[in-house]
């Protein structure tokens, strides 16, 4: 049985046409789609097992690496020289988080509290937690600086105080000791007397109320009714803005809770967030894009007016009062203690805090914070969060033990807190939310090209068939009386039609 070679094209035709029409719909229905999965994806709820699991646990690993300056020269620094500091560490720790107590509400939040404990890595680290540091003593002269204003008489006591328990100036102490507390009797003896005035009960240590502690509680948008919204704080400790604070900007308690932010970003979004730990919100800008792992991301960074004092930076007077740019003043959220928060090494702050110490190199790279975010989803894929500890020290008179130590801003340590997603958990994402969404965009522009081809190769090969099948001659005979029997006439088609020119002249 004969083909028909005109339907096989006519149904060629129509099958590019759907396909054609198929990739066209697409085009124009995909990115809609894909902004639907990827918001489906993205909300907390318990149904999405696997940003669920990411947002509940985070199954990544965190690490906190503590960076000590140990004083050189604390004699020295008494007599009112500079003082000389050399970096111990990183004292790496392993950063395990788990929510708890976890309750969704009807207005599209839910509620929580995260757990944090720390575990020591010795092979990460260089030394380990038996390493002896020296450093000034925060509970000598932090309170001599809180108690500068008292009566003479009243300071003349308190370092009386100081001496009956043997508490100096700089104290050298291990760094496990410095981390999670040290016995000492002022302590208990504050803690017995004067019930309220260090913020723990227990030992004292730079980290103390860190580790098995909790953030505080948490109520978040899930994003059900508005993906833009999800995982941003509603509440913390049941307020929607702080205390602590002189403007209502500055108390204002914005962004997220610092682990994930709402999908779709572009250049022009900033990241911002709620840190309990420096009793204030941050926020992160846009800096670069990149790549990990073949996932595109985007760069966020500190900007330099994050710590800006109120002079060089106006939405930052809330936060004053203020020392050189580069310092935020905490005391406020830390029982008056005059401590500062900065970038490691004094990155981005006003080079004279450099000059009052020796041994400190802030560069970008090792001191400089940043988060690199997945611009589609909002998760983060490698984050650095840099922050330096500080002490405000002077001489104050009738507390012998200050000495003549010069007015300066000491820096005491600095952390890194810092995690990526690696292993079954980077592919799961990057299957799931990058190589998918990739294929359905390449497929529908397959489509298009695909339809467009078949339409045309099929519409030449029915053209083709159709005059085929269908020959028509058409020519054009002149006559000549003085044409010979052997004269030539030629066709349309410019073939010779000599016999047919006798056969004619016969007749």
């Amino acid at each position: 049985m004969a083909i028909d070679k005109a339907k096989v094209a006519i149904g060629f035709v129509a099958a590019g046409a759907v396909t054609l029409t198929f990739g066209l719909i697409s085009a124009f229905t995909g990115p809609a789609m894909m902004r639907y999965q990827v918001g489906k994806n993205t909300m907390i709820d318990p149904k999405n097992d696997m940003s669920y699991t990411m947002w509940k646990d985070l199954p990544v690993p965190f690490f906190m690496s503590v960076y000590f300056f140990n004083v050189l020269n604390p004699e020295e620094v008494l007599k009112g020289e500079k003082p000389m500091v050399e970096q111990r560490g990183p004292y790496v720790y392993r950063k395990r988080c788990q929510k708890e107590n976890i309750t969704f509400h009807p207005n599209y939040t839910v509620s929580y509290r995260e757990y944090r404990t720390y575990y020591f890595e010795p092979s990460m680290s260089v030394g380990n937690e038996s390493d002896l540091v020296t450093v000034p003593n925060m509970l000598v002269l932090s309170a001599a600086v809180m108690m500068e204003n008292l009566p003479y008489a009243l300071r003349l006591l308190i370092s009386a105080t100081f001496k009956t328990f043997k508490e100096g100036p700089f104290l050298t102490k291990t760094v496990g000791e410095l981390m999670w507390g040290y016995d000492s009797k002022l302590v208990d003896f504050l803690n017995q007397y004067l019930p309220g005035m260090l913020p723990s009960s227990g030992k004292f240590g730079l980290f103390a109320e860190f580790n098995n502690s909790n953030t505080g509680l948490f109520t978040i948008n899930t994003g059900k009714d508005d993906i833009r919204k999800v995982h941003r704080v509603d509440s913390w400790n049941g307020l929607t803005q702080l205390s602590y604070w002189r403007t209502p900007q500055c108390n204002m308690i914005n962004g997220t809770a610092g682990q994930m932010w709402p999908p779709f970003m572009t250049k022009e979004s900033t990241l911002p967030f709620y840190s309990p730990d420096a009793c204030r919100s941050l926020e992160l800008v846009y800096q670069r894009t990149g790549e990990m792992l073949g996932i595109p991301l985007y760069r966020f960074v500190a900007p330099r007016t994050m710590f800006a004092n109120g002079s060089q930076y106006e939405p930052n007077q809330g936060f004053c009062p203020c020392r050189q740019s580069g310092l935020l003043n905490v005391s406020s959220c830390r029982h008056n203690s005059p401590v500062f928060i900065s970038h490691p090494h004094f990155f981005n702050a006003d080079p004279v805090l450099q000059d009052y110490v020796l041994g400190l190199n802030p560069t970008e790279e090792e001191h400089g914070l940043f988060i690199d975010i997945h611009p589609l989803t909002g998760v983060p894929l490698n984050v650095s969060i840099r922050l330096q500890l500080n002490l405000y020290i002077k001489s104050v008179s009738g507390i012998t033990e200050t000495g003549k130590i010069s007015e300066v801003v000491m820096p005491l340590l600095w952390f890194e807190e810092s995690g990526y997603i690696d292993g079954p958990v980077l592919n799961t994402f990057r299957t799931n939310l990058v190589v998918l969404p990739t294929v359905m965009e390449y497929m529908q522009y397959l489509l298009i090209a695909l339809g467009l081809v078949t339409v045309v190769v099929a519409s030449v090969v029915h053209h083709k068939v159709k005059r085929s099948s269908n020959p028509v001659e058409v020519f054009s005979v002149t006559e000549n009386p003085g044409a010979s029997a052997h004269g030539q006439v030629k066709g349309t088609h410019g073939y010779d039609t000599r016999e047919k020119s006798l056969s004619a002249a016969e007749k």
